[in-house]
């Protein structure tokens, strides 16, 4: 009987789901990688945000949550049927956890293919988060691209769904004046769009990555807004 009851715990052991680790929030950078965007653009983009989470001052913001822990993950976007994870999750907490998300960040080989499909960007973020091992204060996903959503589901309805699970969606638009490069849809400058159609939830909001603000400088900038979780100040206000 004794054998039994042993062999009975065992399993229980093995069967039991691991509990969930407590941080302060749950990101997924959502980055463009479609056919506009080059080799060399994609690997400026990803040093932005490798060089960003890996500054003093945002580790700084992440160690002065009541936590002193994120969890990240980074994903590209291309087509419908094109979302790649590339660093799958990562609990953020100091310098070396930092740079070890950073490395696997910038060894990653490309994989998104096609044309921007925001929406199914989001369905596969959310997808991240649901799936993952850890229980944040905040859920939030952070989406940059240099233009408006063209296939896949409704964005519209994508976005709903998430804000309706509690999901925060911030933007990063990076702003090409004069490439000849598409910004949102009927002329409207992207920013705009991504503050109408895209972003949503408590403090969501857009920032800009142009000429004058290059995209190393305003991931920091997001990224620590994101940490503190004070909501944008940019032109874009909550939603």
């Amino acid at each position: 009987m004794r054998s039994v009851l042993t062999g009975l715990v065992a399993i229980s052991f093995m069967t039991a789901p691991a509990l969930a680790e407590t941080v302060d929030l749950e990101l997924v950078f959502a980055a463009d990688g479609s056919g506009s965007i080059d080799d060399a653009e994609l690997r400026l983009q990803r040093q932005g945000w490798a060089e960003a989470l890996t500054s003093a001052d945002v580790l700084n913001g992440i160690k002065d949550g009541p936590i002193g822990a994120v969890a990240v993950a980074f994903m590209e976007w291309g087509g419908p049927s094109s979302q790649v994870l590339i660093v799958d999750w990562h609990v953020i907490r100091d310098e070396a956890s930092a740079k070890a998300f950073a490395d696997r960040l910038m060894s990653a080989p490309r994989g998104a293919y096609g044309y921007n499909s925001i929406s199914n960007a989001i369905d596969f973020s959310v997808r991240l988060v649901e799936t993952n091992v850890h229980e944040g204060t905040r859920k939030v996903i952070d989406v940059s691209g240099d233009g408006p959503n063209m296939n896949g589901r409704s964005l519209e309805q994508a976005r709903a769904d998430a804000l309706a699970k509690g999901f925060t969606i911030n933007a990063l638009a990076i702003r090409r004046p004069g490439s000849g490069r598409p910004g949102g849809p009927g002329g409207m400058a992207l920013e705009d769009y991504y503050g109408q159609s895209v972003i949503g939830g408590p403090g969501s909001f857009v920032e800009i990555a142009d000429e004058t603000r290059p995209f190393a400088v305003a991931a920091r900038r997001k990224l620590l807004t994101e940490i503190a979780g004070t909501g944008g100040t940019s032109r874009h206000a909550s939603r």
